[in-house]
């Protein structure tokens, strides 16, 4: 693919009719010499031939070119840096007063004398979530990539089991409030698998085409891996600063934090206000993390459409490419996506919060009101990611800014139909499915360890629902982003057939008549 190629806007006018004439198919794919018929399925014999000593590999930035402005959204880097020096500052100024007082507040799982905040117990807690979410999401990744057929039909019936069963745990242990709301999430989790049934078939043929493009290019399982290292060492930094900051600003008569000099006096509001920002904070940094894999992957897979069977070939290093663009580039358009999500999931979490504490005071007319609340913020949610996850594909290839990405990938995908086979693919759903999985499990552990380990600052079990709440959050957190490579993949390949088609008309003759095999009227619609 050219670099002319790549930075052709959709106009949205139709497609031409099928065939393309000689003219038009030149156009829209200079890489590709025009076919008086359509090609057999590709064979060593008919693959396109490079001759090193005529054309040298290209590399990704050649192959798609960025055009200025190349910096754009750049306040939104700003602000990133501004956030993540925030947290630092926040950071080192509660574990500064927290190992001042490690001693006071323990050495380990016992012997701590804090009673009325979170202590060293607390930390090894949240470490153990980090270690069991990461080590989980590597397996699912691995159970993807070894048993690809089967793969959806597992996730969703371990994912039944074990949310039914850990329902009836908490009901059994009297902790009714996690039993109803885990019951709830696996009751739904149940009639959406189960509807999905009949698109199982599409949605293998999608998974199957990703996973192979992964097994032959291990850049993206080396990018994923790093990812994941990553994000769970920043988990393992936001558990020990979020309960550096409790037992640093918690104004308790009994705190020996609080006599600390350094990062002001203890108070409520101080608190509050710190433990909102650092959530923040947790979410706008891993998000901000997840997309920048998200993007980096992309590259590889826009890739392989767009190039791996052209005349030029795929170019070199096509992931470190794809991953210089997302750290400078597009580093902006990365930031402001994620912002929207990041403020929409604090928002989720204060309602939450506040939902608990007027169940707790027996206000019901304001758990009502709340619960609307966030089921505008779960749709609100729903639609951001959805744009922004088609969006950093576009971002990832052509270097746009943030908002003309998402209306642009919007109208590509609605105007040549690809919608249609998007809400067909069943490939986010049900890693949705697996990463509520993970988080079963990291949630379950984090109840079962304040169970048995009874640390005093949870006498009556009032930092039950903050420490679980937090642990689920950490293990769908940190499967979401395990799983990149495959909603990354998948993604980037809808996002390049809708820019255009005829290159997987061309390319992969195969795949293309499986998928309009299965929805011939996409085909016309592309066509018509």
């Amino acid at each position: 693919m050219s670099g002319e190629h790549s930075q052709q806007q959709y106009t949205g006018e139709k497609p031409p009719r099928y065939p393309p004439s000689e003219a038009t198919f030149t156009q829209a794919a200079p890489s590709y010499q025009p076919q008086p018929q359509l090609p057999p399925p590709p064979n060593e014999s008919t693959k396109p031939h490079r001759n090193k000593n005529d054309l040298r590999a290209t590399t990704f930035d050649e192959q798609f070119k960025v055009e200025k402005p190349r910096w754009n959204d750049i306040w939104a880097v700003f602000l990133l840096l501004g956030v993540l020096s925030g947290f630092i500052v926040v950071s080192g100024i509660a574990i500064h007063a927290y190992a001042k007082t490690k001693s006071f507040l323990g050495g380990g799982i016992y012997g701590s004398g804090e009673s009325f905040s979170l202590n060293t117990n607390t930390i090894i807690l949240l470490v153990f979530v980090v270690v069991i979410a990461l080590g989980l999401s590597v397996a699912y990744f691995i159970l993807a990539r070894v048993f690809t057929k089967q793969f959806i039909w597992i996730t969703g019936i371990i994912n039944i089991i074990l949310g039914l069963a850990t329902a009836i745990y908490y009901f059994t242990e009297h902790y009714y409030s996690a039993a109803i709301v885990f019951l709830l999430f696996t009751l739904f989790g149940a009639f959406c698998f189960f509807s999905w049934i009949r698109r199982i078939p599409f949605a293998t043929l999608i998974l199957q085409t990703v996973m192979d493009v992964c097994r032959a290019h291990p850049s993206v399982l080396i990018v994923s891996l790093v990812g994941s290292l990553v994000v769970s060492a920043f988990a393992a930094w936001f558990s020990v600063t979020l309960v550096a900051v409790y037992v640093k600003y918690n104004p308790t008569a009994d705190s020996q934090s609080c006599g600390t000099t350094a990062g002001g006096n203890c108070s409520h509001a101080t608190l509050i206000g710190l433990i909102i920002f650092i959530t923040f904070c947790g979410y706008y940094i891993s998000e901000v993390i997840k997309n920048i894999i998200h993007t980096t992957i992309s590259g590889v897979y826009g890739s392989w459409y767009f190039c791996s069977r052209s005349t030029q070939g795929m170019p070199r290093w096509p992931a470190l490419g794809a991953f210089k663009r997302s750290m400078t580039y597009s580093l902006g358009s990365i930031s402001f996506g994620s912002l929207l999500v990041s403020i929409i999931q604090l928002l989720q979490q204060l309602a939450a919060l506040a939902q608990q504490a007027a169940r707790q005071d027996n206000n019901w007319i304001a758990v009502i009101i709340i619960f609307f609340i966030q089921c505008l913020l779960a749709v609100l949610d729903w639609a951001v990611r959805f744009f922004n996850h088609y969006a950093y594909c576009y971002i990832a290839l052509y270097g746009a800014a943030y908002i003309p990405a998402a209306k642009e990938t919007w109208k590509l995908i609605k105007d040549r139909g690809i919608d249609a086979l998007i809400n067909d693919c069943l490939i986010d759903p049900v890693l949705n499915l697996g990463s509520t999985f993970v988080a079963y499990v990291t949630a379950l552990f984090a109840y079962l360890y304040l169970k048995y380990t009874n640390p005093a600052y949870n006498d009556g079990g009032n930092y039950n629902a903050p420490i679980v709440g937090f642990s689920f959050v950490i293990g769908l957190q940190i499967c979401n982003i395990a799983t990149v490579p495959i909603k990354s993949g998948t993604a980037t390949f809808f996002t390049a057939m809708a820019r255009d088609p005829d290159v997987l008309r061309m390319s992969y003759p195969e795949l293309y008549n499986q998928i309009f095999g299965l929805y011939p009227k996409v085909q016309e619609r592309i066509y018509s």
